[in-house]
């Protein structure tokens, strides 16, 4: 069973005013947490916080997509699509 992907207004903001390949790699990336949204092998992915269980994807050497996993709902929600430089400065927020 895999879970339904929904990305916030502001992530898709962000993502339209990227170019197209940036756009459609991250879209790849993200619609691929439909069927795996925990972290793994490979490191790609990590859980930030364990209260509210925050996550981070990067996505090639670029970007970085913060998401929520409710597997009640068989939900994902991501929260925040930015550069990874911009990510290092959340990673506080995130961890608070």
């Amino acid at each position: 069973m895999s879970f339904k992907v929904v990305i916030d207004k502001t992530a898709l903001a962000y993502l339209s005013e990227l170019p197209e390949k940036s756009h459609r790699l991250i879209m790849k990336r993200c619609h691929a947490l439909a069927e795996n949204p925990f972290p793994g092998q490979g490191g790609d992915r990590e859980l930030l916080h364990l209260e509210f269980k925050f996550y981070r994807m990067h996505v090639g050497r670029s970007f970085t997509v913060f998401y929520q996993i409710c597997e009640r709902d068989m939900l994902v929600k991501i929260l925040e699509i930015t550069t990874i430089d911009k990510a290092h400065k959340l990673y506080k927020h995130f961890q608070l």
